[in-house]
């Protein structure tokens, strides 16, 4: 029976003053342990998705979370965690970068503040019921690529027809412009793992959209806590397994050799 493989994505927004000296300190450990896949440091953050053997995981976050050169920065950490019969990277990454994930909107600073956020349950219940606690109608915020979008979104959920995260900013404010009743709603952004809906909620705050969450870990961790409710279709992820469904597992558009965009 062939080993199962772990995957993970997390992140968390904080300060890291020099991320090159931590860059060979993960890079070494990744590699003893045999896993592959991408990390990004930046002075706001990390941001990773790797996949390897189930110790090789559970020794990655011990040391990430106890390797004395990075202090607590690391803890805690909220991983998704999903498995595959195959490995889905090629190669071992870890990047320096100006963000974890690029707005090119430097007044956004999550490692300040983090964006109020509603954990999956309670996201499934004012959707079960079609409005929040306050009784105000929930709208859900898709704020990745168009691409990703059309494989699977939220029922009813307010996408853009974007390339890439940093056009954002000037789709949301387009679109509060055309729609000024979304200020008397509640407006729920989400994305694949929790990074760029997070950074999306604090620059619709920034902008005066009063009533803004983040959906906690995500879609990935919504199906984990609550399955797919409310959603339609997949999941896209950025590894060879290309798409998940409800249950974190490979669809039929997932194959072997399919090239990794680094």
């Amino acid at each position: 029976m062939p080993m199962q493989i772990v995957n993970i994505a997390a992140y968390k927004f904080v300060g890291i003053p020099e991320p090159a000296a931590f860059q060979p300190l993960i890079k070494e450990c990744c590699d003893r342990l045999g896993l592959k896949g991408t990390v990004l440091l930046a002075t706001e953050g990390i941001n990773l998705f790797l996949a390897g053997s189930k110790d090789g995981i559970t020794k990655f976050i011990e040391f990430l979370q106890s390797e004395p050169s990075f202090g607590e920065r690391f803890v805690p950490l909220e991983i998704k965690e999903s498995f595959s019969e195959n490995q889905p990277f090629g190669r071992m990454i870890v990047r320096i970068a100006k963000e974890i994930i690029t707005m090119r909107h430097p007044m956004i600073k999550p490692e300040a503040a983090r964006a109020p956020h509603v954990e999956p349950a309670q996201l499934k219940a004012w959707l079960d019921q079609g409005f929040d606690d306050e009784g105000r109608p929930v709208v859900m915020l898709d704020t990745r690529n168009g691409f990703e979008v059309e494989m699977g979104t939220f029922t009813n959920a307010l996408a853009f027809d974007i390339e890439r995260f940093s056009q954002f900013p000037d789709a949301i404010k387009q679109t509060v412009s055309e729609q000024s009743d979304l200020k008397d709603k509640t407006i729920v952004s989400f994305c694949t793992g929790g990074i760029r809906c997070e950074k999306a909620a604090l620059y619709m705050a920034e902008i005066d959209i009063p009533h803004v969450y983040q959906l906690q870990g995500g879609i990935l961790g919504y199906f984990e806590k609550v399955g797919g409710d409310h959603w339609q279709g997949e999941c896209f992820v950025f590894d060879e397994r290309v798409a998940l469904d409800p249950n974190l597992a490979p669809t039929v558009h997932s194959y072997p050799g399919r090239p990794i965009k680094d």
